[in-house]
């Protein structure tokens, strides 16, 4: 094909719209892109239809008169929330185990992967990663069982470590005070080693001639996790901070049900909670009040993940 043939096959397809060379690259790797049909099927019917549902959060929902059927009010349920005695201490209830959660849970994960990156035994090293990561697949249930049992007054394991020092028994969920340390911590031996799973795969393609020039310098390994993993896996760890930002107000309904009761219920009930106790659990369900404290919550789950995407996108990763 000569010079002339060449640039009479690329002049129609210079003069192509957008929209047709878009079509023609999804049509060469159609296979791939059926590939997707099922995620955004599951995205469409459970995540985006059930948004139609939120109008009733501006309504006096009847069941029998449906969505559109229903007295519309406006912010009437949002008003009498935050005027609510329960507003206060729910949303700062809320707040503060959303924030004790990122601020242990989140560095964990990329300590330990640091960690088992520089652990040279083999055998050492999965044994450690089997330890870790077993406790995420154990379901929630399981999971405040275990740590009932392992806190119960006088017969939990942790009350007889105590009387083995000559400590009084406590009930450590009856103290309100508690609460918060014990569903952290919980959730960070459930979580911390499948978390790290992503980092461990981060810190595998990092230059290893980064790390041969920091020991020729006489870097410490402390120094080379400092100046070249940390560094290496940057992009990876603020893409993962937005993503929990996103997740700040999905504390974990079930865990905090699970482990609430009448004597810790001053810091451990939480917006979750209280939409179900006000939504399905009473006499009178108030699906409206419901679903507009559901609304206020997502919407502040929005804002925090559209400022926390700004601020990185300072740094050059951002995800859009």
């Amino acid at each position: 094909m000569n010079t002339q043939q060449q640039m009479a096959h690329l002049i129609p397809e210079r003069t192509l719209s957008k929209k047709v060379k878009a079509w023609r690259r999804i049509m060469k790797g159609w296979q791939l892109y059926t590939l997707l049909i099922l995620p955004l099927a599951y995205l469409m019917i459970f995540k985006y239809v059930p948004m139609y549902g939120t109008v009733i959060a501006f309504k006096n929902f009847v069941a029998a008169r449906g969505i559109w059927g229903s007295e519309w009010v406006g912010l009437v349920h949002f008003e009498r929330f935050f005027h609510s005695y329960q507003f206060g201490r729910v949303f700062r209830n809320t707040l503060t185990l959303a924030a004790y959660e990122l601020l242990v849970g989140f560095p964990l994960p990329i300590i330990l992967a640091l960690s088992l990156n520089y652990v040279r035994n083999a055998f050492f090293k999965k044994s450690i990663q089997m330890i870790t990561y077993a406790p995420h697949f154990i379901s929630v249930v399981v999971l405040v069982g275990i740590t009932m049992q392992m806190l119960q007054p006088g017969t939990g394991a942790v009350n007889i470590v105590l009387g083995l020092f000559g400590m009084d028994s406590i009930h450590f969920m009856a103290i309100p005070e508690y609460f918060k340390t014990i569903y952290v911590l919980s959730g960070v031996w459930q979580n911390v080693g499948f978390a790290s799973i992503i980092y461990l795969a981060a810190l595998s393609g990092v230059d290893p001639t980064l790390h041969e020039a920091a020991v020729m310098d006489g870097a410490s390994k402390l120094k080379r996790m400092w100046h070249v993993d940390i560094p290496g896996i940057t992009p990876i760890i603020v893409v993962m901070f937005i993503l929990a930002m996103g997740n700040f107000m999905e504390i974990g309904f079930e865990k905090v049900l699970l482990m609430q009761n009448p004597l810790n219920l001053r810091t451990s009930e939480i917006i979750d909670t209280y939409v179900f106790n006000i939504g399905l659990k009473g006499a009178v369900p108030q699906y409206s009040a419901a679903a507009a404290i559901g609304l206020f919550k997502n919407l502040i789950a929005l804002f925090l993940l559209v400022t926390a995407n700004r601020l990185a996108r300072r740094s050059g990763t951002s995800l859009w």
